[in-house]
């Protein structure tokens, strides 16, 4: 029988959700996902430490700043050695709300990919779906630099980055989900907001019906998922990043999976056009609690392990 890994392979692009290679050999992605916090863990693994003693080596004399991208874009080369899609790399959490420094961090990061022969359509720049970021976006999808917004748990956001025809949007399934449950406390019950009850799934599937309904071009991948019943009830979204351990669940599961979201189905239920603009934008996360925390979250928490990055990088060289 067809495992779920497999079976989902036919309705969605699988994405690997870390910075494992061994990961990606095993389970054959077609694109993979980083971020500051699983590329942090990558660095202090036994078997990647001559990986970024390499990078040290080659780049002496320069801002630990610029290093930290330069090894960010050796694991992205490392893993685009494995894979045949695109790999995310993302722009410093530190910048999300500086649209000019944005800008500039994703060209070097594509500079420094063409330098070791990795052309640009095969990297995606991962920016933090504020305000600013998408107006970064905007602007450097204009350049042919394709864009993946990140930390998105809101319409109002996945609006933002379709008007700016970002390349791709990554609506976060899981802390949504965590939100809610810790928000419901003793009244959550677990088996009523599963599958397509769960909250971050039903966030996914308003984008992904918005979207479809109106031609978007952007592609959707559903991200940060706590079980594999959030995964399969996404099966037909265009693509989904899958962390290790989901992904080893999925592939020792031979449970039937069917195709739950579907663009034709969308078409039919055509949401309401909804106008995006800065307005819009700022009113409807300020309205959504939820996003507006997680987004705040997720920022810090990036921001945090990309300054225990740089400490990294500094005891090294010391």
């Amino acid at each position: 029988m067809t495992n779920q890994l497999d079976a989902l392979r036919k309705f969605t692009t699988v994405v690997a959700d870390t910075g494992d290679f061994d990961v990606m050999r095993k389970y054959k992605p077609t694109d993979a996902t980083t971020n500051p916090s699983l590329i942090l863990k990558a660095v202090q693994e036994e078997e990647n430490r001559e990986l970024v003693r390499k990078v040290m080596t080659d780049h002496p004399g320069v801002s630990a700043t610029e290093l930290a991208s330069q090894i960010l874009v050796a694991f992205g080369r490392e893993i685009l050695s494995i894979i045949p899609g695109r790999v995310s790399t993302e722009v410093d959490a530190r910048l999300s709300f500086d649209t000019q420094a944005s800008i500039e961090r994703a060209r070097q990061i594509i500079a420094m990919y063409k330098r070791s022969g990795v052309e640009r359509d095969r990297v995606l720049i991962k920016l933090a779906s504020t305000w600013e970021g998408v107006q970064a976006a905007r602007i450097l999808q204009a350049e042919g630099i394709h864009c993946n917004m990140t930390l998105m748990f809101s319409l109002p956001q996945a609006l933002a980055a379709a008007q700016a025809k970002v390349q791709l949007i990554s609506p976060f399934v899981g802390r949504i989900y965590d939100w809610y449950k810790k928000d419901a406390g003793d009244k959550w019950d677990e088996a009523a907001n599963s599958g397509t009850n769960d909250p971050g799934v039903q966030s996914v599937q308003r984008i992904y019906d918005y979207y479809k309904a109106y031609d978007i071009r952007t592609e959707i991948m559903g991200a940060s998922f706590r079980n594999t019943g959030q995964i399969t009830a996404l099966a037909g979204c265009d693509l989904l990043t899958i962390s290790p351990d989901l992904l080893e669940a999925l592939s020792q599961s031979e449970a039937p999976l069917q195709r739950q979201l579907d663009p034709e189905a969308a078409r039919k239920e055509a949401p309401e056009w909804q106008a995006s603009n800065e307005v819009a934008f700022r009113t409807g996360l300020n309205n959504d609690a939820m996003a507006t925390e997680k987004l705040a979250e997720g920022i810090r928490k990036f921001a945090s392990d990309a300054i225990k990055l740089d400490e990294l990088i500094a005891k090294a060289r010391a």
